[in-house]
């Protein structure tokens, strides 16, 4: 289970300021930063929906807006609603327990039309919930199992985040070759390091991309992982990015939701590569870039769907294309030079499949071991592991040579 770090008043009051400082400038204002191009995004929902007058949604998520995996669900969840003229019901600090089914009758006892759960271990009781009230839809971020249970009524959905953070890892590496160019460090030298919470498919899929984009500019880059066990606790994730930090990793990311990897970059002075969300305000010299899911074309997708009388997807998966991928602002301060080209360029690819994130040509596992050649495996298909191709949320759990995991108990 996910729990929160007791933390006193003011750190709490000063985390909610950061993160409403972020979210209100995006990382920009007085900060030296550069968005990417726009591209044009194909809209995931049948715009030609009327969408009724009493519809409600309601969304239940594990902690509330401290956490910026869950604000990042709040904040979308609130923008599509109000894009779609939807009343919404927000049940927020829910557990994984059965405390997320009381939380998911409520919503339909206050006459919700669709609900949606955020996080994995809410998965079997929205599906309790679902069999309970057929009448409603019930949606369930990262989960796996609405092809296998076979409930119209239930639905699974996650993004091609692996997109996002091999982009991200694109930078990462850039800054890397920065470091190597300017005497900072050897190319022997250039380890990066990640906080993941749990050992969890999500996390080694989403590590592994990043690792992927920045060796594709890197060759000689190597990564350390430390698992925490928690989704969001502060100190763990401080001290785990600091055990990075004194192993000689010269560069941080995360797949955690507090600031406790990003603050401790900044006191070291150690480029940080965020999650779901833009930390310039609170790290102005160390912060480079943040990929993130953007959940508002999902919620709008299932809105219309129900609406129209139909059900959703059994299993979603959102792209750079549906503009449920994203990047946010790069920090010019601590990002290497031509970083926006690049990462423009890459995207590019990405978007017109000429650049596979996880191309089985481009990596080994195991020590030296080819995917699709060495070792079988139904997800490789046309010389790549195609990520999210059976179920919506991510399954590569593969030990790619060049990372090394320092613990793996969670």
């Amino acid at each position: 289970m996910k729990k929160f770090l007791t933390i006193s008043v003011s750190i709490a009051m000063l985390i909610v300021m950061v993160f409403c400082l972020v979210a209100c400038n995006g990382g920009k204002g007085d900060f030296n930063t550069e968005e990417l191009p726009a591209v044009e995004i194909e809209k995931a929902w049948d715009t030609t929906v009327t969408i009724p007058a009493d519809f409600k949604a309601g969304l239940i998520t594990l902690h509330d807006e401290n956490s910026t995996y869950d604000k990042n669900f709040i904040d979308a969840f609130v923008s599509a609603c109000n894009d779609m003229g939807v009343e919404y019901v927000i049940s927020s600090g829910k557990a994984e327990d059965n405390t997320c089914y009381e939380a998911a009758k409520d919503l339909v006892e206050q006459g919700c039309d669709f609900i949606m759960a955020d996080s994995f271990g809410h998965e079997d009781y929205i599906i309790k919930a679902a069999r309970e009230f057929p009448e409603v839809q019930f949606c369930h971020a990262t989960g796996y199992q609405a092809a296998i249970v076979n409930l119209p009524n239930f639905s699974n959905a996650f993004a091609a985040i692996y997109e996002g953070r091999y982009l991200a890892g694109v930078a990462a590496g850039l800054k890397l070759n920065e470091m190597i160019e300017s005497g900072k460090i050897t190319a022997d030298k250039a380890k990066m390091g990640y906080v993941g919470a749990y050992t969890y498919a999500e996390v080694v899929s989403g590590y592994t991309s990043f690792y992927l984009g920045a060796k594709s500019v890197c060759p000689s880059v190597t990564m350390e992982v430390q698992f925490t066990g928690s989704w969001y606790d502060e100190t763990a994730e401080k001290e785990a990015a600091n055990k990075l930090i004194t192993n000689g990793c010269v560069l941080i990311s995360q797949h955690a939701d507090s600031m406790g990897a990003p603050s401790a970059c900044e006191l070291a002075g150690v480029p940080n590569v965020s999650y779901n969300g833009s930390t310039v305000a609170a790290c102005p010299t160390t912060f480079i870039v943040s990929s993130r899911i953007n959940w508002a074309p999902y919620y709008k997708y299932v809105i219309a769907e129900v609406a129209a009388g139909r059900h959703p997807k059994t299993d979603w998966t959102g792209t750079i294309k549906s503009g449920s991928v994203e990047l946010s602002a790069i920090n010019n301060d601590a990002a290497a030079e031509g970083t926006v080209a690049k990462l423009t360029e890459v995207r590019a690819g990405i978007m017109n499949g000429t650049i596979k994130v996880f191309d089985v040509t481009k990596f080994t596992v195991d020590n030296g071991k080819v995917l699709g050649t060495d070792i079988v495996d139904e997800n490789v298909v046309d010389g790549q592991y195609k990520e999210s191709g059976i179920y919506s949320a991510p399954s590569f759990a593969y030990s790619v040579d060049g990372i090394t995991k320092l613990n793996e108990k969670f």
